[in-house]
């Protein structure tokens, strides 16, 4: 045969080799493990946006040998109950807003703290840095191993009684926030009567009315069909809050190298997939609000609420060792 068609040939299957997930190699002798992924959202959220988009990549790079199911809508328990269960073992992992993460190290809590961050790609520069990868390595010291950073996202008020545009307005108002004491003190310097609540008991309460309101980014609102029950929101974007791929030590440990560098960076790649839908759909989902007749301030009075919320940074700052300071120092920069 002609010698340019054996080149032709071998080009042919070096591209298609080049083609094969290089991560693919190196699992034919591991035995099936299938990990239970838990949340406590429902299926039209991001994480289990950033859950699927880990499944999927995942079982590629392992060639099927690493099976995620996904267990969403607090099936498994809350936050808390998840993270309790990924340390013994009877979770595997989870996709966790960082709030309830910070209540195992408390240090984490400095990305909560209020108008930390003015722009999202602020926070992904911290998080995804040496700030953030040394607080998700220092989950290893509740037996829980920190894989990556997604997002729950900028927060905002919504309530049901009244439009607010001032911290005035907020005066007595009831609002569930996280189990998380920066976001419990934060709502109360702002004049809220601030109530800490998981989320699933969360939304019982809004539809009961024992509560007025709560605070989450757009895409929690629209998940959850908030209109239902908040007919206002106010774009504070008070706090960003990130979510961590989270994972129990006991299922870390038996995991071969080879499977715990294809979660580490599938887990990466899923949460920059996440974040980037996030962005694109946070407009459609404002119209698709604003349609089912949720009043929207876009403008509220933002330097007076970053005023009322001076004292959380006298109590929390030092708390945090130096972690505020370099975190300031590297926005700076």
């Amino acid at each position: 045969m002609p010698t340019q068609w054996f080149r032709a040939a071998a080009l042919c299957v070096s591209s298609a080799l080049a083609s094969v997930p290089a991560f693919a190699a190196g699992f034919e002798d591991m035995d099936p493990v299938t990990l239970r992924l838990a949340h406590v959202v429902n299926e039209q959220d991001g994480f289990h946006v950033a859950a699927m988009k880990f499944r999927d990549l995942v079982a590629e790079r392992t060639d099927g040998k690493v099976t995620v199911k996904i267990f969403p809508n607090a099936s498994l328990g809350d936050e808390r109950t998840l993270l309790e269960g990924m340390q013994i073992g009877s979770v595997d992992m989870g996709v966790i807003t960082n709030g309830p993460v910070a209540n195992f190290v408390e240090d984490m809590a400095v990305f909560e703290l209020p108008f930390l961050f003015p722009t999202r790609q602020d926070a992904y520069r911290i998080l995804d840095g040496d700030i953030g990868q040394e607080l998700l390595d220092r989950l290893s010291e509740v037996n829980l191993k920190g894989l990556a950073y997604a997002e729950r996202g900028f927060r905002n008020l919504t309530n049901s009684e009244h439009p607010v545009n001032t911290p005035a307005d907020m005066d007595g108002l009831r609002i569930r926030v996280m189990e998380n004491p920066v976001y419990t003190d934060t709502f109360r310097d702002l004049g809220a009567n601030a109530i800490p609540m998981a989320w699933t008991e969360a939304l019982t309460a809004m539809q009961q009315g024992t509560i007025d309101g709560q605070e989450n980014p757009v895409n929690v609102v629209y998940a959850f069909k908030l209109s239902e029950t908040q007919k206002y929101m106010t774009m504070t974007r008070h706090t960003y809050a990130p979510a961590v791929f989270v994972m129990g030590m006991p299922t870390w440990n038996k995991l071969p190298k080879a499977a715990q560098d294809v979660i580490v960076k599938a887990a990466h790649e899923a949460a920059e997939y996440e974040r980037a839908d996030n962005a694109k759909k946070e407009d459609e989902q404002l119209a698709a609000l604003k349609e089912a007749g949720m009043q929207i301030n876009d403008d509220p009075d933002l330097a007076a609420f970053q005023k009322a919320v001076e004292p959380v940074y006298k109590k929390y700052g030092e708390r945090f060792g130096d972690y505020l300071e370099r975190i300031r120092a590297e926005l700076k920069n």
